[in-house]
This record gives structure tokens, C-alpha cells and sequence, in this order.
């Protein structure tokens, strides 16, 4: 992916900004990556503790979203029966036996790596083998550590910390261990013509609105989000996946791009707080790959930012548009999850 031509200019304040708030740092390598397979939600279960933190930049939030002990429970799509994007077969992982500390001699699972990884691209790493990543640290510039803690390596390879999932190797993912991603959560007021928030007919409370993209690759309502580049902080990665794929930052003209930043810089650095950072249960997961993220709300209270420019779908999405955030409407992944999670710190319908 490109990044925004003007995200120079947010390189300073933002690292400042993150050095302050404990923010991660994390690294992936760019480039065009393996579409994603959906499949359907299984909601956490959580508990969570928000405080606010300050600093001279922005005012963000911090929510901590604990997991429940089960590891099975928040472990199901990443043992989907067939992988996404191939014939393979996971071998069947029972919920009892997911614990890695659970004795299982039988456990066999087949080995895939997606042919598009095997290239080589830019953003994937070798096989193992044919070099030594440093596993739990950043190495040579990849983020390899993990939201979970220290994680387990055993012959060369990093073991999945939330247990077995039926494949070895990497599948779609171009990271041995953790693989970093980003999620924008934007959302504003909807209003009447007047400019009053509208209640829900039912819960009577204000109901929000988030910019939603239909995924390419399955169809399904998403947030746009996507993985974070070399060197690059996680803010600026949400504002360059909410450009590039809700505005379509990297087609318009020289001059609406600089409009584009100049609403995006308003709403990205106006409060905030963070849902979700931590293990995502993905389709694409294995016992040597997964995918982690962090999302962060920003919410256009006032109406004025992003609430003005105009929606155009771009990057890997086929379409966007202000969607109303109800338990009721489907959504792709975890994304749910992390909605519930905004609404309830909004004191908004859900």
C-alpha cells in the first residue's frame, strides 16, 4: 500500500504522542496481501476497564478488554474446517483440546503455506530455514512481539499462544508469529434535519453511525482496517487504512488529498479511545501464524470533519457508507465485538 503523500508531516507529533500514551510499535512489511476469507462471528466475552490518558496531542481513552479463560471459547474461526482460499482440510481440533497444555499424541495437523507467501513478496518472510527470525522482539525492523505476552518457539517456530488449530506453516500470513493490524473505528451522531441526535424508537438512547466497507474479497460490511507497514506507528496507520479505503485517498487529485488530510489530521487527533488491542480469531490463523490488532474509535462528536467529505470506496473495499451501529446488523470478524464495545462507552443504542 502507499501511504499518504502528506503523513510526513504527522511522523513527529504522533511518535510523541504514542511514546506518551504506551502505545505499541509495530512493524509488518507492505504490499498488496492475500485477500481474506470471512466467515461468521463468535462473540468475546469481556471485561474491560477504560481510563483516560492525556497528553499534549490527543486525548485517548485506553480500553483494556480482557478475554475469559476458555481458550476455546474465543478460538473458533481460526479452526474453521477448510482453510480460506484453498482445498485444505484442518484436522479437527476438539474444544478440550485446544490447550497446547493438554496432552494430545494423536495431533497431526497437515502443513500449508498459500503460494502467493511462497513468492516471496515483499511483506512476507522466508520459510524457515532459510533464515533465523529473532522471535519475541523486533527484528531487523518486524514487530515479531506479541499483545498476548511471551509466546512459545519450539523447533525454529512460534507457536500459537491461544492453542492448536488443526494447520502448521503460515497459510495466508506473511509473518512467522504475530502479524500486526490496525482498525479505525469512525463514528459520528445521526441527526435530523434540525441537527438533533435521533433516539432509538426502542432503547431511547442516541443512535451512532460508523463508515463501513463492503469487503471485495467476501462481501460482507466491515471496518476498514489493514496491516501495519515497516516503520510505522499504529495511528498512522488507521488514518492511512480509513484514507485509502473509505476515501480513496490514493485516486483523488493533489488538492482534495490535502483536504482529505486536513479533516483526517482533526478527527485523528481529537479524542479517542482505544477498544481493542490484543489476538484476533481469524480464519488465517495457524499454529505458526496469527493475526493481532489494535482498534481505536474516533468519534466525529461535532459533525464537522469527516462527517463532510465525501465517502468513496477505494483500496479493498467495493463499497462504503455511514451505517447505523445496531446488535442487528452483520458484520465481518470481531467487528461486532468492538462496535458493542463503542456504543457502550458512547452511551449509545445497540
Amino acid at each position: 500500500m502507499v501511504h499518504l503523500l502528506l503523513q510526513r508531516q504527522w511522523i513527529g507529533p504522533v511518535r510523541l504522542a504514542l511514546t506518551l500514551l504506551g502505545l505499541p510499535h509495530n512493524f509488518v512489511t507492505s504490499g498488496i496481501r492475500p485477500a481474506l476469507s470471512c466467515s461468521s462471528y463468535c462473540p468475546l466475552k469481556t471485561s474491560q476497564t477504560i481510563t483516560p490518558i492525556s497528553s499534549s496531542c490527543c486525548n485517548l481513552y485506553m480500553t483494556s478488554v480482557k478475554t475469559m479463560p476458555s481458550p476455546a471459547a474465543s478460538f473458533v474461526k481460526s479452526r474453521c474446517s477448510q482453510y480460506p482460499g484453498s482445498k485444505i482440510k484442518r484436522f479437527s481440533v476438539p474444544d478440550d483440546k485446544v490447550d497446547w497444555s493438554k496432552s494430545w499424541p494423536q495431533y497431526s495437523p497437515p502443513s500449508y503455506t498459500d503460494p502467493a507467501v511462497l513468492k516471496k513478496p515483499v511483506w512476507a518472510d522466508p520459510e524457515i530455514g532459510s533464515f533465523s527470525p529473532q522471535f519475541n522482539t523486533v527484528d531487523g525492523g518486524v514487530d515479531r512481539t506479541s499483545f498476548e505476552g511471551k509466546y512459545k518457539v519450539e523447533s525454529g517456530k512460534p507457536i500459537n499462544p491461544r492453542g492448536r488449530t488443526g494447520l502448521t506453516g503460515r497459510g495466508l500470513l506473511g509473518r512467522w508469529g504475530p502479524n500486526h493490524a490496525a482498525d479505525p473505528i469512525v463514528t459520528r451522531w445521526k441527526i435530523d434535519a434540525k441537527g438533533a441526535k435521533i433516539l432509538h424508537s426502542v432503547s431511547k438512547r442516541p443512535i451512532l453511525q460508523f463508515v463501513s466497507i463492503k469487503r471485495k474479497d467476501c462481501g460482507e460490511w466491515a471496518i476498514p482496517g489493514g496491516m501495519v507497514d515497516p516503520g510505522e506507528q499504529v495511528s498512522l496507520t488507521l488514518q492511512r487504512e480509513f484514507s485509502e479505503e473509505a476515501l480513496n485517498s490514493l485516486s483523488v487529485p493533489p488538492t482534495e488529498k490535502a483536504k482529505i488530510h486536513e479533516r483526517i489530521s482533526k478527527l485523528f487527533t481529537s479524542a479517542g479511545f482505544q477498544v481493542y488491542k490484543g489476538y484476533v480469531d481469524d480464519p488465517r490463523n495457524t499454529d505458526n501464524a496469527w493475526m493481532e490488532t489494535v482498534a481505536v474509535n474516533f468519534h466525529d462528536d461535532s459533525g464537522n470533519s469527516v462527517s463532510e467529505l465525501p465517502l468513496q470506496a477505494g483500496d479493498d473495499a467495493g463499497q462504503v457508507k455511514w451505517v447505523d451501529v445496531d446488535s442487528s446488523f452483520a458484520l465481518y470478524a470481531s467487528h461486532s465485538h468492538f462496535l458493542e464495545l463503542v456504543s457502550k462507552e458512547r452511551k449509545a443504542h445497540w
